[in-house]
């Protein structure tokens, strides 16, 4: 099957995320059912069977992203499924089963840029103070927006952090981040002190032992359930913005931004590849950035 082929050269020789791998699959599979080629290998040889359809196929590509934005589809998921298929061809030509790959040429789709919403320094207090103490489930919330905000992690990371990389004496985190990159990430004291707290609750059920954060059946919570958390949360300290852990994240690196810490640390605490992401993360102060000019550059001194 190609599909099945396609998932063990992405996981072994591009390393991509279980989440990255699943959407690419996805994307893959989407189009070559548009172009009504057999999801299973009918032939037995992967060339026999493939080589005629997609020869033709990878030329059309152009056409099928069309279709998708024409359907409703957003850019950044026209771009991803892009991405996809880029990928694919990668994997075909590599195959021998196409010549060469027209899908490196076509220009990724415009992407609009926005920010999420930021939270104050007292909203984050808010949130926290939202956390009803009688419920038991209150140790592991504060624990989780606490380690999201002080450490700046994504979702992902959050639901998948392990005991066994928590080194509470040096304070800090063994985190795998995109494309299984692990990074170290330093916790905060309040964090440090709200997991203290949330450990002796700990249940959990067999094969679950070093999962940090649990459900109430003692299994690993899913990043639907973190989201729905901060929502109701957010609901009953009253604010009025649309909260999900990447506004704790977004919130962790504008703050420290703000409050002088270098772009490139930002980038390192942040597990980003490039510069270029973490300055589109960040909801710049402008009057911190001019007051440094004023203090800084030659030609902005008074004379």
């Amino acid at each position: 099957m190609i599909i099945q082929a396609y998932t063990d050269y992405l996981r072994l020789e591009r390393g991509l995320s279980s989440n990255t791998l699943e959407a690419y699959c996805d994307d893959v599979t989407r189009w070559l059912t548009y172009i009504e080629a057999p999801l299973q290998d009918i032939s037995g040889d992967i060339r026999t069977t493939y080589r005629p359809i997609l020869t033709q196929a990878v030329s059309d590509i152009p056409a099928y992203l069309a279709d998708l934005a024409e359907i409703g589809l957003s850019p950044r998921s026209v771009a991803r499924a892009l991405s996809a298929l880029k990928s694919f061809c990668r994997f075909l030509e590599m195959e021998n089963i196409i010549e060469n790959n027209p899908a490196e040429l076509i220009e990724t789709p415009r992407i609009p840029r926005h920010l999420p919403d930021l939270l104050s320094v007292e909203e984050i207090d808010s949130l926290i103070l939202a956390i009803d103490d009688t419920k038991d489930e209150a140790p592991r919330n504060r624990a989780i927006i606490e380690t999201l905000y002080g450490s700046g992690l994504r979702v992902s990371e959050l639901t998948d952090l392990r005991l066994s990389r928590y080194n509470r004496e040096q304070a800090f985190l063994i985190v795998d981040g995109k494309g299984s990159k692990q990074r170290l990430v330093p916790v905060s004291p309040a964090a440090i002190e709200a997991i203290d707290v949330y450990l002796p609750q700990r249940s959990p059920q067999p094969g679950h032992e070093d999962i940090l954060f649990l459900n109430r059946r003692g299994r690993a919570l899913t990043r639907q359930m973190i989201f729905t958390i901060l929502r109701r949360l957010a609901d009953t300290a009253g604010l009025d913005k649309t909260i999900s852990p990447h506004t704790l994240r977004h919130s962790f690196a504008t703050h420290l931004l703000e409050g002088g810490a270098n772009l490139r640390a930002i980038q390192e605490l942040l597990g980003h590849e490039s510069i270029a992401t973490t300055e589109v993360y960040l909801h710049l102060d402008r009057t911190r950035l001019r007051q440094t000019l004023l203090q800084s550059h030659p030609h902005y001194r008074p004379k």
